[in-house]
């Protein structure tokens, strides 16, 4: 089995666990590395047109039978099923949460400190938690990130903590943040070719189904509120016993605004969760907050 991955260091690292799951299995797995617009470019997230622009080059190659299955960061990808293409398998999430790389924790750094962040989301996180604060916008790999920290340039990023894990980089690690976090973030996704049943079924042998419930509820409400990865927009949930809780916030870009919801509740169709907590917030008319540019 070809796996296509995009070739930063961590997500290789991320197919690479993947690989060997399935090789735990008995399946004969290649990586197939691939560069995307996404991975090449220092623009904003927001300007290379949000969710979907490092799938992109992944699911081409895929559908032209270059490999058999590709490895997403499962919060890269669009709420809506790419043509041809479906998710057959998301293994076990890891942690969900932000963490801050800094010399302090967060209450701690310097009046007006300047903190980098790639994601409105973070940004509004962080100026509804200090409004002091210089919010840079960032771009590169964890390793460029967390030079920008050593070397002086800024206070402190925020970055994922599932992603600082995986490749062995928590040492700057100041502060774990129990905000909620972007809808799908710590989850890896397992897409191929709809009809490979073959491909299908090797890989549905490495997918966690309470993982998988938990997602689907954060990715509802994501579709329904029409946000993307450039929206400062968070959605956590967890499954557990048959019961779904869902965390759950839309923040105005300059952090001064926020409205969520939490519903606990038994778990029956995960879309209809994230709908009706996504529904909650639009009645209190988040969708005007989300169509803000930065402040």
């Amino acid at each position: 089995m070809r796996l296509g991955t995009r070739a930063s260091v961590l997500a290789q690292t991320q197919a690479g666990m993947v690989a060997d799951a399935l090789r735990g299995h008995g399946v004969d797995v290649e990586l197939v590395p691939m560069s995307s617009h996404g991975d090449s470019s220092r623009a904003s997230l927001s300007s290379l047109g949000g969710t979907g622009v490092f799938a992109a080059a992944l699911r081409e190659a895929l559908l032209a039978g270059e490999c058999d299955v590709v490895v997403h960061s499962y919060k890269d990808l669009p709420t809506t099923p790419h043509p041809g293409l479906e998710v057959v398998a998301t293994p076990a999430r890891a942690d969900h949460r932000d963490v801050l790389c800094a010399r302090t924790p967060l209450a701690e750094l310097r009046e007006g400190a300047r903190v980098g962040t790639g994601s409105p989301r973070r940004r509004a996180q962080l100026l509804s938690t200090r409004e002091d604060l210089e919010i840079v916008d960032i771009r590169g790999n964890v390793d460029t990130r967390l030079a920008m920290v050593t070397e002086g340039d800024l206070d402190g990023v925020v970055l994922a903590a599932a992603g600082l894990a995986r490749i062995g980089r928590e040492e700057l690690t100041a502060e774990v943040f129990e905000w909620p976090t972007a809808p799908a973030q710590g989850a890896l996704a397992i897409e191929a070719r709809s009809g490979d049943e073959k491909v299908i079924e090797q890989v549905r042998q490495v997918d966690d189904e309470r993982t998988g419930q938990a997602v689907a509820v954060e990715r509802a409400f994501l579709a329904e509120l029409e946000a993307g990865c450039a929206a400062p927009v968070a959605a956590t949930a967890a499954v557990r016993f048959g019961r779904v809780s869902l965390r759950a916030v839309a923040y105005s870009t300059d952090g001064r605004r926020r409205h969520g919801t939490r519903l606990d509740d038994r778990l029956g169709d995960p879309a209809e969760i994230g709908v009706r907590a996504a529904r909650s917030l639009i009645e209190a008319g988040v969708q005007e907050w989300l169509q803000e540019g930065p402040a």
